[in-house]
């Protein structure tokens, strides 16, 4: 039996060609993932394990610029220093530091720009810094810039350097460009080494340190140095040798890794879930074809053990070899992912590929595992064949029974399903969106074991209108799209499964999309907003140079400022009274905010409803800097989504805040955004780098553009399920024209001519293809509604959207994939000679 199955899969090979395929495409995505982030996470961890090479011990320190207890003092740094064992002890403090081009224009992205101290040992050098042009700062007006940096900005030493802290942009001198292992310039960001006295300045304060680097002397174990720098540390520090933040770095890079290869294998899944519909309806198919070999087999003394074993190894054959030539297929998958992050500006640390035997077995058990799965319905029915059908040419059908088995289950489970689906949408929160997640998976098993039953009276409605259209062309090819059934519903089923995720995303997108949209537009009345890039808190100078700039018509900054009401610490926005109202739409519900202005504080209903406090009322407060006072409530104001439940005016915290937390200003000019007013406030903060201005549309299009972005990878994802659906039509297609030689050659004989006949398999496709369509648009936007439902008291504004434009271009698409799936076996089926085919069995 296994020589009948390896004659039967060489004798096959066109037809399971496409099987082959769709196997192939899946294993290279798993194998494909795994190997990208084994190779991502090894190179990584080897990157940090290399910073952490000379490290015995790593102190680390809270910090904060108002607390005076934060960060270690230069006093404990030399009592480290002094220590038996201690070779050398570098302190280090850091912050955002960034690059203008020479254009102007921040080199980096903002997040990952930073500066730090140069401190050089008793050698003269710094141990993480190798420098290849010029030397260290040493003096309070110059830098030093990493390599990739000073390239990207086309600046030599010696020449003059603008750089952007979270103050005004100060000019220094470029004193020498270094190599370095630094995460920041690995992630693609820039780094900015100061004069060790500058940085503490602009980071912290003088003579105070983040974190200390101890490197040991010979003799000297890491445990040994631990125990003895640890008394000497203030009670917010804490140390811990070098190989524990090593190993601690690790395994949150193997906690981020796992992430990625979670959501990477979830979308592999689903190609593979799409796949086992090709495979199944290609193995159906063949054993439908092969009715009397399989009969004869019987005839002659195979067991229906054997027959079905038979079918089994050819499934076992062809996913072996699909599998190993997937995985080779997924190793180039690796590479070209690894390749892409570098063009897309992140930088990916040096390192081999990593091919772990998890990846290996995983891609050759999956891609082996799917088709023998897959095939094992197919072989089943094979086994069933009686011996008499040898002597006829008429494949078995259906039973009356199994198809009213069929339909039972389908029914039941897509009920169930959809009242999960339901239950869900009205339980708001997590619990309800899992409830959605499991009523989704029986809906759409239900649905797929109903397609085929649903597809008569689907295609049905189609009919009048292919046959008005296209005339016999049109009747044919509708008449043949229902004929099996269970073909056609296993081809469209792949079709609707990649098309219920993509609606679903494409309705939850577009409507969260237009509720941050909406959200934008009814709460702010502000111009601009200015911010510092990557998040950093803007400086008080900053907020100064804006209230002075021309057109400026009224200004106020978000600070974030901690109090504590009564019992209860609260988070609260510093704002500027006056100017508030007219940069955010605030409605009160009683008192009014113009008490701000008289050292009062205004709280949002939702918090005044839920702490009981209304205007009027006076409550016990502490502030950041532990001072404690009382203050009155002057005004309930509605939710405003941009601004804290609580607002207190700048002057009221401004004695207990001398470096403040000011992530954003706002800003309303006279005649509203402009390219004159914008320009007006680039020109009062200094042409600076590293400070963002955005107006309205900015806002609305950066929080638009996050879910555009999500959207887009997911389509690209999904994208591989989808090829895997059209490989589906084309298999089944190719094959039913080999199924149906004599037919054609009958309507070639009785005068239907070449065109027609590819108009006929053309068309056939495109109903197939549309049907699916249709079932996963359908189920698509119903997944879309109520995973909305569970979400919309987390959205303000919140109000389903349908993205009529997407769902018509999907099923334009659904079009257009038809037709080009159908290309080959219409060219095959218009190319058949009459006569052979009429005598075709």
């Amino acid at each position: 039996m296994f020589r009948t199955a390896l004659r039967n899969v060489l004798a096959h090979k066109a037809r399971l060609l496409m099987t082959v395929l769709a196997v192939m495409l899946g294993v290279a995505f798993v194998s494909g993932t795994l190997v990208f982030t084994d190779t991502l996470g090894n190179a990584f961890r080897n990157q940090s394990a290399k910073s952490y090479d000379n490290i015995a011990v790593g102190v680390t320190s809270y910090v904060d610029r108002d607390d005076p207890k934060s960060g270690i003092d230069t006093p404990t740094l030399k009592k480290i220093q002094g220590l038996d064992g201690v070779a050398a002890a570098t302190g280090r403090v850091s912050g955002f530091a960034g690059v203008a081009d020479p254009d102007g224009k921040l080199i980096g992205n903002g997040w990952s720009n930073t500066g730090s101290n140069y401190s050089p040992g008793e050698n003269g050098a710094d141990a993480l810094y190798t420098f290849v042009e010029g030397t260290g700062p040493a003096s309070a007006d110059a830098v030093a810039l990493d390599k990739e940096t000073a390239s990207r900005g086309k600046y030599r030493v010696g020449d003059p350097v603008r750089v952007a802290t979270n103050g005004p942009v100060k000019e220094y001198t470029l004193a020498g460009v270094f190599t370095t292992d630094d995460g920041a310039v690995n992630a693609g960001g820039s780094l900015v080494l100061f004069d060790t006295a500058v940085a503490q300045q602009l980071f912290l304060r003088p003579g105070y340190f983040e974190d200390i680097d101890v490197a040991a002397a010979p003799g000297a174990t890491d445990q040994q140095l631990l125990a003895a720098v640890k008394p000497l540390l203030p009670e917010h520090a804490n140390a811990r040798t070098g190989k524990a933040l090593a190993d601690e770095n690790a395994e949150s890079i193997e906690r981020e890794m796992s992430t990625i290869n979670t959501v990477l294998l979830v979308f592999a899944g689903i190609a593979l879930f799409v796949g086992t519909f090709l495979i199944a309806n290609t193995f159906t198919m063949l054993v439908a074809q092969r009715t009397k070999e399989l009969a004869l087999l019987r005839a002659v003394g195979a067991s229906r053990r054997q027959v079905k074993r038979s079918v089994l190894i050819e499934a076992l054959v062809v996913g072996l070899i699909a599998s190993v030539v997937g995985f080779l297929l997924g190793l180039g998958l690796a590479v070209g992912l690894r390749s892409a992050m570098g063009v897309f500006g992140a930088k990916i640390p040096a390192g081999p590929l990593v091919v772990s035997l998890t990846a290996v077995g995983a891609a050759l058990g999956v891609g082996v595992l799917i088709t023998v799965l897959a095939a094992w319905l197919p072989a089943r029915r094979a086994a069933k064949i009686p011996p008499i059908a040898a002597m006829s040419s008429v494949h078995s059908v259906a039973t009356t029974k199994s198809l009213v088995v069929r339909n039972s289950i389908g029914g039941v489970l897509t009920l169930l399903g959809a009242a999960a689906i339901v239950g869900g949408a009205a339980a708001a929160g997590k619990g309800g969106r899992t409830l959605i997640g499991g009523g989704a998976f029986l809906a759409l098993i239900g649905i797929i074991v109903l397609i085929p039953l649903l597809s008569r009276p689907v295609i049905a409605l189609a009919r009048p209108a292919m046959q008005r259209l296209f005339g016999v062309s049109g009747k044919l090819a509708a008449q043949n799209a229902v004929r099996n059934p269970r073909r056609t519903g296993a081809t469209a089923s792949a079709l609707a499964i990649g098309l219920t995720l993509v609606t679903g995303l494409s309705v939850l997108g577009v409507t969260l999309g237009q509720a941050l949209d909406r959200m934008t537009t009814d709460n702010i009345k502000a111009d601009y907003m200015v911010s510092m890039a990557g998040g950093g808190t803007l400086d008080p100078s900053a907020l100064a140079a804006l209230e002075k700039a021309d057109g400026v018509s009224a200004v106020s900054p978000r600070q974030l400022t901690s109090l504590s009401l009564g019992d209860d610490g609260e988070s609260a926005a510093a704002v500027t009274p006056g100017d508030v109202e007219r940069l955010f739409d605030l409605r009160t519900v009683s008192g009014s905010l113009a008490s701000l202005g008289e050292g009062r504080i205004a709280v949002d209903e939702k918090i005044a409803k839920a702490k009981g406090w209304k205007t009027g009322d006076t409550l016990p407060i502490t502030f950041s800097d532990e001072k404690k006072g009382s203050i009155t409530v002057g005004a309930v104001f509605e939710e405003n989504q941009f601004l804290s439940s609580v607002l207190i005016s700048t002057a009221t915290v401004a004695p207990h805040t001398p470096h403040p937390d000011v992530p954003e200003v706002w800003v309303k000019t006279d005649g509203g955004a402009s390219g004159a007013n914008e320009q007006a406030l680039v020109d009062a903060l200094g042409d600076n780098p590293a400070m963002s201005i955005m107006d309205r549309q900015d806002l609305r299009n950066m929080f638009g553009g996050v879910i555009s972005t999500v959207l887009n990878i997911m389509y690209g994802l999904l994208a591989m399920a989808l090829i895997i659906a059209v490989l589906g039509v084309v298999n089944t297609l190719a094959m039913s024209v080999f199924e149906r030689q004599q037919e054609i050659g009958m309507l070639r004989a009785i005068g239907l001519d070449r065109g027609k006949v590819k108009r006929m398999i053309r068309l056939e496709a495109v109903v197939i293809s549309l049907f699916g369509a249709v079932i996963g648009i359908g189920l698509g936007a119903f997944l879309g509604w109520a995973i909305g439902q569970s979400i919309r008291s987390e959205i303000p504004g919140y109000a389903l959207v349908l993205p009529w434009g997407r769902i018509a271009l999907f099923l334009v698409l659904a079009g257009v994939v038809g037709v080009l799936a159908s290309l080959w076996p219409a060219r095959n089926a218009a190319k058949l000679n009459m006569l052979t085919a009429i005598k075709t069995e």
